[in-house]
Formats: structure tokens, sequence, C-alpha cells
């Protein structure tokens, strides 16, 4: 097990991680340009293709051992409120028929699909898997929290492990201990604004309030959604899942700001060294869409012990 690659790379988490556990990502796909531009930058050995993948030429893609793929999660989620017969979801769900197709062609001995747990619940969840274990794939889901794997964020994902064996191939994964919020907030850094201003939401306050008398005069709390209900989260403990747009908010005693990216990115387990755009919006769109590389890493160094 050698090489492999890298579908809807994005920013590059699954390369990262699969770099780190040893494997040569030899191309790298995404149908966005300006993730292609900077996964390249971080990956300047890696051949990179910008398009459409139900488009793709399977037969043009290096023969490789692993496959990596992250299809369009936005589809499955329930965070997205989208009726389930939505075009936009049915669009965004379709994306996970573009590894089958690269299956068909080119038969890696492994593929590791990463997507939101609601992915098995997809009316055509069957009809996805029954393709994949016609070409002769066994499949083994597997539920994480990548907080387990030592990434400082609760992100509960699926990563569905399907390898060309008789019998599933269901990893081992050690549980590390979790690393806390407070590793990855510099109380320095940011815009900081006061609490008590004109404009704040009744529900701001009063998770800041609830905050307070639980955690003292520093913690983290989500903005706005139901995250963490009206009470915010300890410092000692990960944060919240990291989604494209800003979300997590820092308090400090009387002020508060929004994370900065490169907390995003320090939540998501990606090196300081990370090349990443100015633009504090798209970084956290391609941060907040990304898989942890080190959850990755430690998926991959799980499969090729089993392998």
């Amino acid at each position: 097990m050698q090489s492999a690659i890298d579908l809807f790379s994005g920013f590059g988490g699954w390369t990262k991680g699969g770099r780190n556990a040893g494997l040569n990502v030899l191309w790298a796909a995404n149908h966005w340009p300006e993730a292609v531009e900077w996964h390249t930058r971080n990956n300047p050995d890696t051949i990179h293709a910008c398009q459409d993948l139900h488009q793709a030429d399977w037969s043009q893609v290096p023969k490789h051992d692993v496959m990596l793929a992250s299809p369009c999660c936005q589809g499955h989620t329930k965070a997205r409120g989208l009726a389930q017969a939505d075009p936009k979801r049915d669009n965004s769900r379709s994306t996970a028929w573009a590894p089958v197709g690269n299956a068909e062609v080119n038969r890696p001995e492994f593929a590791v699909i990463e997507n939101v747990p609601e992915f098995m619940d997809w009316v055509l969840y069957p009809a996805w898997a029954d393709a994949m274990q016609r070409l002769g794939y066994a499949l083994a889901p597997h539920i994480v929290d990548c907080a387990d794997l030592g990434v400082p964020q609760h992100r509960v994902r699926l990563f569905m492990v399907c390898s060309r064996s008789r019998a599933p191939l269901h990893l081992q994964l050690p549980r590390f201990q979790h690393v806390p919020a407070r590793e990855i907030i510099d109380f320095d850094a940011g815009k900081w604004s006061p609490i008590n201003k004109p404009g704040r939401a009744a529900s701001t306050m009063t998770r800041v309030k609830n905050g307070r008398e639980r955690f003292g005069e520093r913690f983290v709390m989500p903005y706005y959604g139901s995250g963490s209900g009206l009470t915010g989260r300890s410092l000692d403990r990960p944060i919240g899942t990291i989604t494209t747009l800003d979300r997590w908010a820092v308090v400090d005693g009387d002020m508060m700001r929004m994370i900065t990216a490169n907390e995003a990115m320090a939540a998501q387990s990606f090196p300081a060294n990370t090349l990443r755009p100015d633009n504090h919006r798209l970084t956290m769109h391609m941060t907040g869409n990304a898989v942890p590389p080190l959850a990755g890493q430690r998926i991959i160094e799980a499969l090729i012990r089993a392998a």
C-alpha cells in the first residue's frame, strides 16, 4: 500500500493525512478552482485536476492502491434544513457516484469514503453499497468522533472502509486523549468587541450569562445555532464542529470575538505552516469542508495495520 488519489480534495486534509501516514498521493481533484489553487500550493508534487468529477475520465487517473474521497456531505446532513427532494440536495448527493466510477475503472485495493453518518440514511445508499459490492469491495462503516483521534474538535463523521477482501475490514482505532479548546485559542489574537453593545441578540446575551455561570470569564460558545445549547462550553474540552461559516465565539471577561481562521485550522489539525488565502471567509469555507488531517492520518495508519 503505497500510492493514493484524493477525490473532492478541497483544502487537502486527506492528502496531508495520507502523506503523514506514508502514502504517496499522486493525484487530487476538485471542481472548485480556489480549492485546487491552494491544494496545489500546499502539495506541488501532486498532479491536480480541476473538474466536475461527474465528467471524469477515470482511465486517465494514475494507478493507485488507495482511493480517498469526501463526496459532498451537505445533501445528507440534517443541519441544512432543506427538503429531502430539493434539487440542491440531489445534486450534492450524486457526487457519491464518482468514487464508484473510479473503482470500476481502476480497482484500487482500498477506498476510504468520508461523509456524515446520515450518508447511510440516503434513499439510494443501498444501491450505492450494492454497486461497490458488485465491484468486489467489502464495506465496513466506521462512525468516529474525530476528537477521539486527537483532533481538538468534536466532529462525528462516517469513514466507510472499502476493501477488496472477502470480509469487511474493521479497523482497530486507538482512542487518544481529548485535546482541549484552550490549546488552539490565542487570546491575544482576533478582533474583540464589547459584549454589551447595541444590536447583540438576546440569545447571545443568554449564552454569555449562562456560560459565565458555568465556566467563569473565559469560554467558547456558538454565536448562532443550537450547538451546546444556551450554555457554551468549557475551554477544557474540544471545541464543537468547525463549519464553513463563522460559528464559534470566544468570550474573555466583558469582550468577545469570533474564532480566527488560524484557530479554525488548528481545530481541524492543519499544521501552522499550511498556506492559506488572506481572505477570512474563503479560508473558513475551505477549512470547514475539510477532513481533519490528523483524523485522516490515523484512519489510514489503522488501515495499513489491518491490511
